[in-house]
């Protein structure tokens, strides 16, 4: 299936309680929406440590995986913000992203934000996370 024929849902997850709070958002996102949910993680874990992290991710934010989306789970090495930029197919898809609000506690946080925000060709929904 061509990649810009379906709606997709892209969220950030690295297992923070923020990018979990966006995993939950992305997840009613796509179910109202229709689309295709996309939760990835970026960096340079391997594939196997990734997978358990997305599979722990989704058991926390919404008690495992949704039965009525169709959920596309991605891994890919490098900063996450160029990485979740590319995940987008288009301006109709929406890309999740957690904020902390304490940019001092995840460094790439904040720069995966502003990257995504000056980058997506979609709208960029971030949600704060619990303290």
């Amino acid at each position: 299936m061509d990649r810009t024929a379906e709606s997709r849902v892209v969220v950030g997850v690295d297992g923070s309680t923020a990018s979990l709070a966006a995993l939950r958002r992305a997840v009613l996102e796509a179910a109202v929406r229709g689309a295709v949910l996309v939760p990835l993680f970026a960096g340079q874990p391997s594939d196997r440590t990734a997978c358990r992290l997305l599979d722990s991710a989704l058991r926390s934010a919404v008690g495992g995986w949704p039965s009525e989306l169709v959920i596309r789970p991605t891994v890919t090495a490098g900063p996450p913000g160029p990485a979740l930029v590319a995940a987008v197919a288009g301006p109709d898809d929406l890309l999740v992203l957690g904020a902390s609000g304490h940019r001092h506690w995840h460094p790439h946080g904040d720069r995966a934000v502003r990257h995504c925000r000056g980058h997506s060709p979609c709208p960029v929904l971030t949600v704060a996370g619990q303290p």
